[in-house]
């Protein structure tokens, strides 16, 4: 469908209007440090903005009230855990990244275990960002494809571009400010929403409540010991553990606990961007209740194909599309594009510090210039967001590439996690002890990640795992402190034996 001209003005408006604002920051970075760190002085509101734009991507954006309307609340758990994993991030990680003074996340981990340690870690990060760069820009392209008419192709190359040109020219200043304001956005678009939603109701908010405990669908889950089951106790362990690897050991965020001042706002800007999340998952989820409230009551505003259960993720863009007055329809358009390019900028300037800090200068040219350390910096700037563009592009007609991608993301981040906790709490582990816990770790969550899919014929059902798939980071990190630190145990008893 064509969206009406003032949607567009106001969706172009903003597009242009970030590009040209990141852009003008370009002036300001004068040497390497200035475009990883913005020389340590920005405000801690300002970056505690950018770590809550950076933790919500379009995808939750939209897959949030998509779930909340198929289903009910059990993923809010998730969100319910964000505060121990946060705490302990400000009491254990910022005041050891700020002690460190390394941009590198991954710079403790050489000092602790050896160079293995650091380049596999950084490597998997890279990785990583790779892939979800690509990831975002596909599945923000589907949605907006499927409602508007839009190509795919071209909202991911448009898309992309745009957040490489003003991260690259602007630097961690420009991801930074343009974060916040994309926050601000996204905040205000999703609240616009659920207005319009409550609002619209026959018999007003009230209806919206009434008809979803009806429903149940603010159960958040069944409070069983089951581990195949995604239970609230489940749910709950999963994102205690996602949560403090993104909080404590992320590249994306510990760059920036180095942004700020002091160590004090460093802390404080870590603890509200990340309890940011908590109230705005709430309203994404009050979004996907009251969409089920609103088509329940007028069924018939809901296109007969999407009445389908299996079409639940398309429910909200078409609201959006169809369901807003014009001109808000632009600007919940541009809140879902300001989610993705956040996530998408975080990772541009990410991932061009680690390959100078932890590769280029630490192996390559240790004592260059500043002039060919920037150059570094915006070449591998580029070099990503080209690389995430082209991945975005080969999973439009590869989708299965995306499922591996999630089951291998779990392999990454379960290793780098554990070997963290291991260099942090078991300070007499070495680097023998962690290689072996690593490497017992990632077998793990091989087998849990990828077992379902090869272990189908009914002899072959006793080799799958028994656990769901949302405690596969859970075990794997357990295993690898777990076997590093007894091994350490064992090491340190043996002259006592003799």
């Amino acid at each position: 469908m064509n969206l009406p001209l003032i949607d567009l003005l106001v969706f172009l408006i903003y597009m242009t209007g970030i590009v040209l604002f990141g852009s003008s920051f370009y002036r300001k970075n004068k040497n390497s440090e200035q475009f990883t760190s913005g020389g340590g002085t920005l405000p801690s509101w300002i970056v505690g903005m950018s770590i809550f734009a950076t933790f919500v991507s379009s995808i939750s954006f939209l897959a949030l009230p998509g779930k909340a309307y198929q289903t009910d609340w059990n993923a809010f758990v998730f969100s319910l855990s964000i505060p121990v994993a946060s705490v302990m991030a400000v009491v254990f990680f910022v005041p050891l990244y700020r002690s460190i003074n390394s941009i590198s996340a991954y710079t403790y981990l050489e000092q602790r275990f050896g160079p293995w340690a650091r380049i596999y870690a950084s490597a998997c990060y890279i990785l990583t960002q790779i892939m979800r760069t690509g990831s975002i820009l596909y599945l923000m392209a589907l949605p907006l494809q499927a409602v508007f008419g839009w190509s795919i192709p071209w909202i991911i190359i448009l898309t992309g571009l745009c957040v490489v040109i003003y991260s690259t020219l602007g630097g961690i200043k420009a991801v930074i400010w343009t974060d916040a304001i994309q926050g601000i956005v996204l905040i205000g678009g999703a609240l616009v929403c659920l207005g319009v939603l409550m609002f619209s109701m026959p018999e007003g908010p009230v209806q919206m409540l009434e008809t979803g405990l009806r429903h149940h669908k603010f159960n958040m889950g069944p409070f069983t010991g089951s581990l195949s089951q995604s239970t609230f106790w489940v749910m709950l362990l999963y994102g205690l553990f996602i949560n403090l690897q993104n909080y404590g050991i992320d590249q994306n965020y510990v760059q920036r606990y180095m942004t700020t001042r002091t160590d004090k706002e460093a802390k404080r800007s870590a603890l509200f961007g990340s309890l940011l999340y908590i109230p705005v998952s709430l309203v994404f989820f009050l979004i996907g209740t009251a969409l089920f409230s609103y088509f329940q009551a007028m069924p018939e505003l809901l296109p007969t194909e999407l009445h389908d259960p299996l079409k639940a993720d398309k429910v909200f863009p078409w609201f959006i599309a169809n369901g807003l007055p014009p001109g808000l329809s632009g600007l919940v358009i541009a809140a879902v594009f300001a989610a993705g390019m956040s996530t998408i900028s975080t990772s541009v300037n990410g991932t061009a510090t680690i390959v100078l800090t932890d590769f280029y200068r630490r192996y390559f040219n240790p004592d260059q210039s500043e002039k060919k350390s920037m150059k570094v910096l915006y070449l591998s700037s580029t070099i990503f967001g080209i690389l995430g563009i082209l991945v975005a592009l080969a999973m439009i007609s590869v989708k299965s590439a995306l499922d591996t991608w999630w089951m291998l993301a779990s392999v990454f981040s379960g290793g780098m996690l554990g070997l963290f906790l291991l260099g942090y709490f078991s300070r007499k582990a070495t680097s023998v002890q962690a290689a072996i816990g690593v490497t017992s770790g990632v077998l793990i969550i091989l087998w849990m990640s990828l077992s379902p899919l090869y272990f189908t014929g009914e002899q072959l059902l006793r080799f799958r795992s028994p656990f769901h798939a949302n405690l596969t980071i859970v075990i794997g990190t357990t295993v690898i402190f777990l076997i590093g630190f007894l091994l350490t145990a064992v090491r340190r008893m043996k002259p006592a034996a003799k």
